[in-house]
């Protein structure tokens, strides 16, 4: 029905556009493995260190708030930071 010209320009489009979508997905697909695997490695960790120091500073907040509630804000301030010594008074 077509000429032979015709249709092995068509079958040969075909091949090569089936090749370029193999290699295309090869290609987005080590692409896709070095990308996370990246992240994983380099971003992830910080990531985790932030969020670890996030925690660890709303918890000493929470703990001078519950001072300031049992002690009054005076002795909250008074006290210092949490799990430190306070300084014994002097006689004069």
């Amino acid at each position: 029905m077509f000429p032979e010209r015709i249709r092995s320009a068509v079958g040969t489009t075909f091949v090569l556009s089936l090749n370029v979508a193999q290699k295309m997905y090869r290609f987005s697909r080590t692409a896709l493995w070095i990308g996370t695997t990246s992240f994983m490695i380099l971003i992830l960790p910080v990531v985790f260190e932030t969020e670890k120091l996030q925690v660890e500073q709303l918890q000493q907040l929470q703990q001078l708030q519950q001072r300031q509630i049992l002690l009054g804000p005076k002795a909250a301030l008074a006290g210092g930071m949490p799990g430190t010594l306070t300084p014994l008074p002097r006689k004069v």
